[in-house]
């Protein structure tokens, strides 16, 4: 009974509800809401019961003081809390967490003699619960506490790392287990093979063995080897699929959401107002990207200076606000991002931006700025990046001292990363932190192409579409694929990793359209092989990668599998695609021909003048066998064509070319006086990208869906 330790357990559930507790108090600062006291009341009344059911009087009697500053407000609509009422919540927030931290720390062993009969537990001490319901609720309590204690008296406490660490080694264990069965299914596949063999040989009357009988039962035997080596080759494949998910998910437990920083950096900014008489409402995103504890910290110390800085610096007194035309209430927003290996973390406010004078005046005094120097906006507030520069009239609890950036330069330089600030002069500024992941928990689309498998971030995944073999072959050779009204870039997979493409020629694929830095490609592949969750890991330092590479992971036998990098495959399938076409500037896209196909001569000609007034190429066609005809022999970016022509119309027109492998990723505008709804429809289901009604006419449309179409 050394071992036991009677507070295990309220450590852990005290911790998370003092959490609930600080995010609560910060919320009703916020949004004064009566669901929000009845949360805080359940919290503090739950944290009032279980302290003093393990004799923690201390956090039993604020948790109580909590609880008397709410009640007035339960059943008002808003609840009214004064300020003074909200600075006294968070100080007894702070105290219970300060009681809460103290449990924790390790206590010097003190030799005390064993009393003659231990005390029970159910001894309710002073200050006991005054109601029947808390009463019930404390000998209840203090049953749990009794059972867990005996339980831990069993299994010594173990940290939580720890337990991960074996959940992984047993994932590992098993996996190895898998082998065997592995090599039992191919070895059932042999004997499958051998007896099938046998078989034949009999029918053909090759061995002594002429019996119908035997003959029957080695079909028989061939049939059941056949169904216990497909059952077997079926359920290894479901444990090994179930097995690598099980992995990812307890790999990525390791890690630590972003969202878990929030609460001390809204603290941080609501202190930092009460401090300045502001006031200031805290926002933040990305609350579930992972990443490790110890980056995280790291970062969190950072930007509660950040925080601090915003609204110190950065956000005007009430008065000034409105005098500038903005709502008294400031906003600082923080958002965290990945991208790929990086995550971003962004501070963002809605303030006055840095002071560029008193900027010049305080770089000019440190010797930062020869006095009269000339110096870019940018490069002054760059200088804070300097350290010790700070635009506080004075030191104060919460500014002055200009260390903030320091810290975020100083964790910028430990994790490899970078930090910049966003100046806008009366609109506020961005402080933006990138840092690289060690490890980073995602959820993944493995796609094999060429023979590699490699996973996709799900995320950034919009949509899969198959393709035949032809619009494989039309899409690589153009570089575009035709997706719900728009051209996309087109990257065969294969080719960026520099692997041979699959031995099938012309086969299937499949393209996944993916979505990064606001710009969406297709990227071609051979074939989807699932969804996963996993851990990617940094690629080593020396190792070669393709720019479409971001991290790796470890599949099941011990394996690196490719992750990749969706910004890395934006930007090399808009390269690729520009080749494709022959373009070699970076900014500068030739603008491929539009063929126009209409009856009317005056309608030919006024679309060709608007088109090439616009810069763009054009050829004519007056009937849309014409219209084929050149398609066929010529490359086009866009056909805009009449609906009503003799012969092929425009909804056929359409419908051949989408029809026709080679000309199926050219868009198709359809240009008509017809204005009704079924119209537009069957423009629609024809395969047009966008309808234009001659009635309606207007050239900056026209122009814009061209602009948008064409690449």
């Amino acid at each position: 009974m050394a071992d036991r330790d009677p507070l295990r357990y309220f450590r852990i559930e005290a911790r998370e509800l003092v959490d609930q507790i600080s995010a609560g108090v910060l919320d009703l600062d916020q949004q004064p809401e009566p669901d929000v006291v009845a949360r805080l009341l359940r919290f503090a009344h739950t944290l009032k019961g279980a302290a003093r059911v393990v004799r923690q009087q201390e956090i039993a009697d604020r948790a109580h003081e909590f609880e008397e500053v709410l009640v007035p407000h339960r059943d008002e609509a808003p609840p009214a809390l004064a300020a003074d009422q909200m600075r006294e919540l968070l100080r007894l927030n702070d105290e219970i967490s300060g009681y809460v931290d103290a449990l924790s720390a390790p206590a010097a062993p003190v030799a005390a003699p064993a009393p003659a009969e231990p005390e029970p537990i159910r001894t309710v001490p002073l200050g006991a619960p005054d109601t029947q319901a808390e009463i019930d609720q404390s000998n209840a309590a203090a049953e749990l506490v009794r059972g867990a204690e005996a339980a831990a008296d069993r299994q010594p406490e173990r940290a939580a790392t720890a337990d991960l660490d074996e959940l992984l080694d047993a994932i590992g264990e098993a996996s190895a287990r898998i082998a065997p069965l592995r090599e039992g299914s191919r070895t059932l596949a042999r004997l499958h093979r051998n007896v099938e063999t046998l078989g034949d040989r009999m029918r053909v009357g090759r061995t002594t063995v002429t019996d119908a009988a035997a003959r029957t039962a080695v079909r028989r035997l061939a049939g059941e080897l056949g169904a216990l080596g497909r059952r077997l080759t079926d359920a290894v494949d479901q444990v090994e699929r179930e097995l690598d998910e099980v992995r990812g998910r307890a790999e990525g437990l390791r890690l630590v959401p972003a969202g878990s920083i929030f609460t001390a950096l809204r603290r941080a900014v609501r202190d930092a107002a009460d401090a300045e008489g502001k006031q200031v409402r805290f926002q933040a995103t990305g609350a579930d990207v992972r990443m490790g504890p110890h980056l995280l910290n790291l970062i969190n110390g950072a930007f509660l200076h950040v925080v601090r800085n915003a609204v110190v610096h950065g956000i005007e007194p009430e008065n000034q606000r409105l005098a500038a035309g903005k709502p008294a209430e400031g906003t600082v927003r923080v958002d965290v991002e990945r991208r790929g290996r990086y995550a971003e973390f962004r501070c963002t406010d809605d303030g006055r931006g840095f002071d560029l004078a008193a900027l010049r005046r305080t770089a000019e005094q440190r010797g930062l700025l020869t006095p009269g120097a000339e110096a870019s906006p940018q490069a002054l507030v760059d200088l804070v990046l300097h350290g010790g520069i700070s635009t506080a009239p004075g030191v104060t609890e919460v500014a002055g001292r200009g260390i903030g950036m320091d810290v975020a330069r100083d964790v910028a330089l430990q994790l490899g990363g970078e930090v910049s600030i966003d100046n806008r002069p009366g609109a506020g500024a961005t402080v933006r932190l990138v840092v690289p992941l060690t490890l980073l928990s995602m959820n993944g689309l493995i796609v094999e192409a060429g023979g590699t498998t490699a996973t996709m971030p799900l995320d950034a995944v919009r949509r899969c579409v198959r393709l035949s073999p032809a619009e494989v072959a039309a899409a690589t050779a153009s570089g575009r694929f035709a997706h719900e009204g728009e051209v996309l870039p087109f990257l065969p997979l294969a080719g960026a990793l520099h692997v041979p493409p699959a031995d099938e020629e012309c086969g299937s694929g499949v393209a996944v359209v993916l979505a990064a830095d606001r710009d969406t490609v297709a990227v071609g592949v051979d074939r989807l092989a699932g969804i996963t969750t996993l851990v990617a890991r940094p690629l080593p330092d020396l190792a070669p990668a393709a720019p479409v590479i971001g991290s790796v992971s470890i599949d099941l036998d011990g394996n690196p599998r490719l992750v990749l990098d969706a910004h890395g495959l934006v930007a090399e399938a808009r390269q690729e695609s520009a080749a494709t076409r022959g373009d070699t500037s970076p900014t500068v896209r030739p603008r491929m021909p539009i063929l126009v196909v209409d009856d009317s001569l005056t309608t030919r000609m006024l679309e060709r003048s608007i088109l090439e007034s616009a810069g763009y190429e054009v050829d004519l066609a007056a009937s849309g066998e014409e219209g084929l005809e050149k398609a066929r022999k010529r490359e086009y970016g866009l056909y805009l064509t009449d609906i009503d022509m003799p012969g092929i119309d425009g909804f056929t027109f359409v419908a051949q070319t989408r029809a026709d492998p080679q000309l199926a990723h050219v868009p198709a505008i359809l240009v008509s006086s017809r204005a009704s709804a079924e119209d537009r429809r069957r423009g629609a289901e024809a395969g047009a990208s966008a309808y234009v009604v001659k009635g309606e006419f207007n050239q900056e449309e026209l122009l814009a869906h061209i602009r948008r179409l064409i690449l």
